[in-house]
């Protein structure tokens, strides 16, 4: 009856969120990434049904405050005139209310509400903002519909993280890895029965002071109701940074078992086997009650074990007392927060040096209890798949396999760009005879393209994007990914690298990634189809069907190369044909194309991600560089307000990067810059800091592509984003700052009109622009320092404010249809192989 009661309430429960009809995992990305009102604005719900959009959203853009959600309509206490002796009435006891309000849905039922009705790819997409805002990560969800236990490894296969340990001889080395592989110490925290102190808040004192990894009971929001959180195990790292001021000298995992850990016992002995240390609280330790025999079995156990007593205050001075070896006993009343709070670090710190038993996320598939997501027939399916084209790179020479099994996208690609530019840029006397070598030159190297095999990598690639379930299909490119990277995260000794163009090229080399199999189908079908077509010649496989697979990944929101960065090139007849595949399948909608543009390492990925909850690779130093496009879908409701369908957002990789510098990649800049403006109904320009210097020659490139896209009648708009601004409230400083960008872009302007005989004093003469509305500050995006620093709430207010503006300018533009987005990129790009459009 307790059960069925239970169920009940959670069942209301859902019912009252708007999700009593979702949870057999029916909630998927798209229901929160379209461009709808509730992604726009970010005012406090009017509804309890509004909260899940809410907290989403706010999840979405990377704001840590998305578990403060007020509920609407809050109790408000009413006035009782009691009459005579006011202060006599302090002593009066409340009546009792029979007709009791609902009490306000808790925090944490939200989030897991939503976690347990999304399907596992909306529940990687939450996972993966929980961690990047610190919080900690749902490990064992007891699920109240179906009884079991689940275990969500598939929600953080794409979980990395990057720390500094501090061995005994004070050496400090870097470690960047998957979380699944990590092998780490485990601390476990558990209860048993009610105790007066927060486990989960002493937890957060001792990883992360200044933030609430774990929510506890005096969180904003929080309340007696919680019904979803018990039996809820979740797990969360402690990462060091390699200074003295580190808690622990290596990465460490909590784990935090919620509820009363006696009426929860497979939990409960799934994580005291795993566990390096386990940590019990009790309200004070009592022979009578039934909760000793568990204390005994933990007690008896050669681990590690801290009791601590939230009721009791221990005789000794010392905030810990050692019971037996391993064993501690600790009072909590009568002690200071912070004292405590240090004294069991130490403890525990000194619990892991005894033992050297490790945790390894991946390894829990062992325990029969437990219920994987990963058992589910697509995602083998998808994983069989992967797995058999990893077979094919195993063992072999990191820097020989892209060659080997990539070869369209190679030498040969490389030198077929730079001939289709020296055929755009003819200088010869004799212009014919030189057109006619050109062109046989490109003919050749097509052929000799079109003589390699059809590596068995790619052809199982292929072939599975053709056989496989949209589902499966998913799950075979999120597989793919997930083994790919995995050498890319072990340590590359550079050492010997005499520059730094050598370790370009070994970066370059030894890259191998989802993108370049995309390309490489890219350029198989171009050699397929491109200079021979007048030609007899001998055709193994058809090749025609590969821009529909491809047009497919778009429309799914894989994000598409645009431009090669590699060969600095757009590769026209397979972008022209993904295109018009995409036409075919969604029809010629209209597009509103954002573009970005930033030196390297500036947000530029972190900030469109946050923005429009995107995909783009936010990595540092990533060798594949060039521009990528990705598609937001505009809800129906959305469309009242915009006149187009999609937000395409080119996104481009980062500018002047100092391990690729020389004269030919500043030109490749140049062209990107310029190919990039020129797409873009709007333009956002990404500044890092206060001052544009750093991207000063960048600048000069933009005013002279913006007065070039005038001269052509192409009409964009730019945004320019200062990102890291410590002091976003200093008025006097961000005025100082657009008086000094607007010198800085009208000098520019002055100069760019002269050698382009273009009338003009001013930036605003080129394009629409007002310093006062389209320069935007935005605040640090961590609150403190990293690893272990949560977003700053300020960054996640910019990026919806930023928004909020991209789409107010957005709704006064019927954008383009997607047949012009086409047309624009081959008559822009074509106009960049003239050598004299691009100012140098």
């Amino acid at each position: 009856r307790e059960d069925e009661s239970s169920l009940q309430l959670t069942g209301d429960c859902f019912h009252r969120l708007g999700l009593e009809d979702k949870h057999n995992n029916q909630l998927t990305r798209t229901n929160f990434l379209e461009l709808s009102p509730s992604s726009v604005h970010s005012q406090e719900p009017s509804n309890e049904k509004e909260l899940v959009h809410t907290f989403m959203q706010r999840l979405l853009t990377v704001d840590y405050k998305a578990r403060h959600i007020i509920n609407a309509e809050p109790t408000i206490p009413k006035i009782q005139h009691t009459g005579g002796d006011v202060y006599h009435a302090l002593f009066k006891k409340k009546t009792v209310n029979r007709e009791r309000k609902q009490d306000p849905i808790h925090p944490m039922d939200v989030q897991m509400a939503v976690f347990l009705c999304a399907d596992h790819f909306l529940r990687q997409t939450i996972v993966t903002k929980l961690q990047e805002c610190q919080y900690a990560l749902p490990l064992l969800v007891p699920n109240p519909f179906t009884g079991k236990i689940e275990f969500p490894l598939w929600t953080m296969r794409q979980i990395s993280k990057s720390w500094k340990r501090t061995d005994p001889s004070h050496q400090v080395t870097s470690r960047t890895m998957p979380m699944y592989k990590a092998e780490t110490p485990m601390v476990a925290f558990f209860r048993f029965g009610s105790v007066s102190s927060s486990k989960s808040q002493l937890m957060n004192s001792l990883i992360n002071e200044r933030h609430n990894t774990f929510f506890h009971r005096h969180c904003p929001g929080s309340s007696r109701n919680r019904l979803l959180m018990d039996g809820v195990v979740e797990i969360t790292w402690y990462l060091p940074s390699g200074k003295s001021t580190d808690h622990f000298p290596d990465c460490v995992a909590f784990c935090n078992l919620h509820g009363d850990s006696s009426t929860n016992a497979t939990q409960r002995k799934i994580v005291t086997e795993i566990a390096s240390t386990n940590v019990v609280f009790l309200p004070k330790l009592d022979e009578n009650d039934n909760n000793m025999a568990i204390v005994q079995e933990l007690y008896n156990s050669p681990k590690p074990l801290i009791v601590i007593l939230t009721d009791e205050e221990d005789d000794d001075e010392d905030a810990v007392c050692e019971i037996g070896k391993g064993k501690y006993r600790m009072g909590l009343r009568g002690r200071n927060h912070c004292d405590v709070s240090d004294a069991l670090r130490s403890v525990i710190k000194n619990c892991l040096l005894r033992t050297s038993k490790t945790f390894r996320l991946e390894n829990m598939t062992r325990f029969s209890e437990l219920s994987l997501d990963e058992h589910n027939q697509d995602c083998q399916r998808g994983k069989e798949a992967a797995k058999m084209i990893m077979g094919f790179l195993e063992r072999k020479d990191p820097t020989t396999v892209k060659e080997t099994y990539l070869p369209y996208q190679g030498k040969l690609w490389h030198a077929w760009c730079q001939k289709n530019k020296d055929l755009r840029r003819l200088q010869s006397i004799n212009i014919e005879i030189e057109n006619s070598r050109i062109q046989n030159e490109m003919i050749e190297i097509r052929c000799k393209q079109q003589a390699h095999e059809f590596s068995k990598p790619m052809q199982g690639f292929v072939g599975n994007l053709d056989s496989l379930s949209v589902n499966e299909k998913m799950y075979f490119l999120k597989w793919i990914r997930i083994l790919l990277d995995e050498p890319e995260t072990e340590q590359r000794n550079m050492e010997g690298q005499s520059n730094l163009e050598n370790i370009s090229n070994k970066l370059n080399a030894t890259t191998f990634g989802l993108e370049h199999m995309l390309r490489e189908m890219g350029q198989i079908y171009e050699a397929s189809i491109s200079e021979n077509r007048g030609m007899i010649r001998k055709i193994i496989q058809d090749f025609t069907h590969l821009p529909r697979l491809a047009a497919e990944l778009m429309r799914s929101g894989i994000p598409m190369e645009l431009m090669d960065g590699d060969a600095g090139h757009v590769p026209l007849i397979w972008v022209s044909a993904v295109l018009d595949e995409l036409i075919k399948i969604l029809g010629d909608q209209r597009v509103f194309v954002l573009s970005v543009l930033g030196i390297q390492s500036s947000g530029k990925s972190t900030m469109l991600n946050a923005m429009f909850g995107l995909q783009f690779a936010v990595s540092a130093g990533r060798c594949t560089r060039g521009a990528f496009m990705q598609m937001v879908k505009v809800s129906e409701e959305m469309k009242t307000k915009l006149k187009f369908d999609y937000i395409l957002v080119v996104d481009t990789e980062g500018l002047r990067a100092l391990e690729l510098a020389g004269r030919a990649t500043i030109h490749h800049d140049n062209e990107l810059a310029t190919f990039v403006v020129g797409l873009g109904n709007m333009t956002l320009m990404n500044i890092f800091g206060e001052n544009p210097a750093e991207m000063q020659d960048i600048l000069q490139i933009v005013v002279h592509a913006f007065m070039r896209m005038k001269k052509v009648r192409l009409n964009s708009r730019c945004i320019f984003v200062h990102q890291n601004v410590s002091d976003v409230a200093a008025r006097e400083k961000i005025m100082e700052g657009r008086r000094r960008l607007q010198e800085t872009l009208d000098k520019m302007t002055r100069l760019s009109a002269k050698e382009e005989m273009y009338d003009a004093e001013c930036f605003s003469d080129v394009i629409a622009f007002d310093v006062q509305k389209d320069v935007k500050y935005f605040a640090q995006l961590w609150e403190g320092s990293p690893p272990m620093a949560p977003p700053n709430p300020c960054y996640s207010e910019n990026v919806r404010e930023l928004k909020k503006d991209i789409l107010s300018y957005a709704s006064h533009t019927h954008g383009i249809k997607l047949s012009q987005f086409r047309t624009r990129v081959k008559d822009l790009w074509n106009a960049l192989l003239n050598e004299n459009f691009v100012f140098k």
